[in-house]
């Protein structure tokens, strides 16, 4: 008989994205795999759309930082989902959980833990996000990205990685070229900065256009709807959207990269070996976590780091030349620095975990 794993995670992309690293790996090994998310997230329709998982949505509450009405009612979403998820767990009978976090994890998590069924949990960030430090009672091991990561979260723990798609890096460099419309005389500045863009990271490199455009060609990934018209067809910067097939293609076209600092992204730029210019979102629009990864990156020599309160066109562009010039220092920190792809040992911990 075939084993069973659940898979589990949701809230934002990041949390989603690293199952499809792994899961091609785990239909090979012959699982049958099941993915518990929410009943309307942004994993929902991703993972119902994976050929070889069957979906369940379960109800579960925001985990928020801030005041809102919805603290009031959520706990009863969250009961509801951890009722859910242990009637899952009984009627799937799984061998063992893989949660990357967010939300709707902690339901799952408590729902395994209910039926004795051994739980690994990986933790992206620095610091243990507040789901997985509600879910660390109840899982078995827990996988980290960051090794300050590890060492806070005890014996339990393991730096590891993240898992990443192997497809994100076999791209064509020509065919990304002609994808921007560059001549590949000039080394390519690409800028990612999430699935929703990021505004002031936008609005700071559209003014430092005419500083860089004269060393780089620019490749500007907005995000949807943040398009600037005025500037379609400025020589040696090229505006998209969103890119999702075509992103290797980008991604080996780069020369130097541009980013907020989530830590999926990093541990994709990281595999990639291109130097990197970080600008992490600010403690008021998070919980700090990417000042943190940043931080740390810096720390061991893998990147440059400006603030986003030090960032205007004139420092922004004055920060990617000085960070260009250390491309050398910064590549071979990045190629001697431990494996940023964690597939292979995550798969490990799934089956050591069951014995």
């Amino acid at each position: 008989m075939a084993k069973k794993i659940v898979l589990t995670g949701g809230g934002t992309l990041g949390h989603v994205t690293p199952h499809l690293a792994l899961i091609p790996h785990l239909l090979r090994a012959g699982y049958e795999i099941h993915y518990i998310g929410t009943e309307n997230g942004m994993e929902a329709p991703k993972m119902r759309s994976v050929q070889g998982v069957i979906y369940h949505a379960v109800k579960s509450g925001k985990l928020r930082r801030y005041h809102s009405w919805q603290n009031f009612t959520d706990p009863f979403r969250v009961i509801a989902g951890a009722f859910q998820s242990a009637r899952l767990m009984g009627r799937i009978r799984p061998d063992v959980v893989f949660s990357k976090g967010g939300f709707v994890a902690v339901p799952v998590v408590f729902g395994a833990w209910l039926h004795r069924v051994p739980v690994l949990c990986h933790e992206s960030d620095l610091t243990p996000g507040l789901a997985n430090r509600l879910c660390r009672p109840f899982a078995k091991r827990f996988a980290t990205t960051f090794p300050e990561c590890a060492q806070a979260l005890g014996k339990k723990a393991e730096m590891t990685g993240t898992p990443l798609r192997p497809e994100l890096f076999q791209g064509s460099r020509d065919a990304g070229l002609r994808m921007f419309g560059f001549a590949g005389q000039k080394p390519v500045l690409l800028m990612m900065g999430g699935s929703s863009g990021a505004q002031s990271v936008n609005k700071a490199l559209r003014g430092a256009l005419p500083m860089l455009t004269e060393t780089f060609d620019i490749a500007h990934i907005c995000g949807k709807g943040n398009l600037e018209p005025s500037l379609e067809g400025t020589p040696g910067y090229c505006q998209i959207e969103f890119l999702d097939a075509e992103l290797p293609d980008a991604l080996a076209a780069a020369d130097l990269v541009l980013s907020r600092a989530g830590a999926n992204a990093l541990g994709e730029f990281q595999h990639l070996g291109r130097p990197m210019l970080l600008v992490p979102y600010p403690k008021g629009a998070g919980r700090g976590d990417q000042i943190l990864n940043a931080a740390s990156m810096k720390s061991r020599g893998l990147c440059h780091v400006l603030p986003q309160e030090e960032m205007n066109p004139e420092t922004l562009a004055k920060a990617l030349q000085e960070t260009w010039a250390d491309r050398e220092q910064l590549e071979k920190a990045l190629k001697e620095a431990p494996p940023a792809d964690g597939t292979a040992r995550i798969l490990e911990l799934i089956e050591e975990i069951q014995k």
